[in-house]
Parts: C-alpha cells; sequence; structure tokens
C-alpha cells in the first residue's frame, strides 16, 4: 500500500504576451537543440540563481567602485539564460516534471529577486525602503499569479506587454544609468531620480494587482454566481 498519495496535477495554461515573447522563443529554441546533453533543467536552474548572486555582489560591491555595477549587468544575463532556458529544456526534451519544476522554479525566482531587489536598496544609489515598495510591488504580483493558478488553471507570465525578460532590460537599463550618472542629489523628499523610477515601477505593480485582483474577482464571481435557498 503506497503511503503517500500524488496530488493530481491539472494543465495550466501559460500566458505569454511580452513584446518580445516570439524573438525570445526562436532564441530559446535554438539554444535548447543545441545544449549538451549532460546539461540538465536543474542546472540551469541554479545557474539562474547564481546569475542573481552576481547581480546582488556588483551592487553591494558598487559602494566602493562604480565599476562593479558590470558584474551585476553581467549577473542579468546569466540569471536570464538559466531561469529562463530551464523549464524551455525540460518541455524541447519531454522531461517535464510538473509539480516539482513548478514548486523548484518559483522558489527560486522569489529569492532570486529578493537577492536583485535588496541589492539595489544596499546600493548608493537607492535608499533600501524605496526598493522595499518594489519588492511589495512584485511579491503581490507573484501571489496573484499562483492564486490563478489555482482558480484559474492560468500561469500569466506577462502584464502591460511586460514580461520577467523586458524587466530585465529595464533593470539593466537602470544600471547602466547608475554607472553612467553616478548617485544623483535629491529632487523631491531626498529622493533622487533612481528613487523615483523604482518606487514608481512598485507603485504601479501594487495599482496592477489590485487592478487585477478586481478582474479576477468580477470573473470568477460571474463564474459562480451565489447559490439561492430553495423557499419551501
Amino acid at each position: 500500500m503506497e503511503r503517500y498519495s500524488h496530488a493530481t496535477v491539472e494543465p495550466i495554461e501559460r500566458i505569454q504576451e511580452n513584446l518580445i515573447a516570439r524573438l525570445e522563443r526562436r532564441v530559446l529554441n535554438r539554444l535548447c537543440a543545441a545544449m549538451p546533453g549532460w546539461v540538465v533543467p536543474d542546472m540551469l536552474t541554479f545557474a539562474g540563481m547564481f546569475g542573481a548572486m552576481l547581480v546582488f555582489a556588483g551592487y553591494l560591491a558598487s559602494n566602493l567602485d562604480a565599476e562593479w555595477l558590470w558584474l551585476s549587468i553581467a549577473g542579468y544575463v546569466v540569471h536570464w539564460f538559466g531561469d529562463s532556458l530551464d523549464g524551455s529544456l525540460a518541455r524541447f526534451r519531454k522531461i517535464e516534471r510538473p509539480r516539482y519544476g513548478y514548486f523548484l522554479d518559483h522558489s527560486c525566482d522569489g529569492f532570486a529577486t529578493m537577492l536583485v531587489v535588496v541589492g539595489i536598496g544596499l546600493s548608493s544609489y537607492v535608499e533600501m525602503e524605496v526598493a522595499l515598495i518594489a519588492l511589495v510591488g512584485y511579491l503581490l504580483m507573484s501571489i496573484h499569479a499562483f492564486l490563478s493558478v489555482r482558480v484559474l488553471g492560468e500561469l500569466r507570465l506577462s502584464y502591460l506587454n511586460a514580461g520577467p525578460t523586458e524587466l530585465r532590460l529595464i533593470l539593466i537599463g537602470l544600471t547602466l544609468a547608475m554607472l553612467i550618472a553616478g548617485p544623483e542629489n535629491p529632487i523631491v523628499w531626498q529622493l533622487n531620480v533612481f528613487d523615483l523610477f523604482v518606487g514608481g515601477v512598485g507603485l504601479l505593480l501594487i495599482a496592477l494587482f489590485a487592478a487585477q485582483t478586481a478582474s479576477t474577482a468580477r470573473r470568477l464571481a460571474k463564474e459562480e454566481p451565489p447559490a439561492h435557498r430553495r423557499r419551501d
């Protein structure tokens, strides 16, 4: 007799409508086809985590020398390579492990994002309090995505035509601006232009969470109307 029962895994519809999704998919398919047989998805997952650690280290070390920001930029590239290719390789080789892959991938995503955002906050360019607003926005959107998988069977990978890759490109651009401009003087409330940008992104994510929550609740309310008691 089996001691443990395995949860039934329902098919998850992946919704990805970001701007460069098609181009990225062609690149990933070519990389999957060229990947040596000894490379397995788990190796790529942990390569992505290593990339996030490089991002964190670069931001932290930028307090000593701004040139360390190049390490963060390289880290974003490594993180994209590992994080985008692990699931793609599993699907390409038809060796998916749905529950294990879903759990490990999103757990690593959460930890990697924490490293990136806290790293930005530990640099001399953005206040930690502002960086944490962005982290809150990301975590709220993650909660919405995970709840949508449960109640809708949908995993939305992009919002407002932007997904993880577009976000990395924005962060690379932000890091290049830090490297070129250096620490900026405060503009308002002791906040500089980098603070305002990062905080603005965080507030946008929080507002998007509220809007998506309301939209999903209305959809579910139509699909599950309230039950009425039968009158005697």
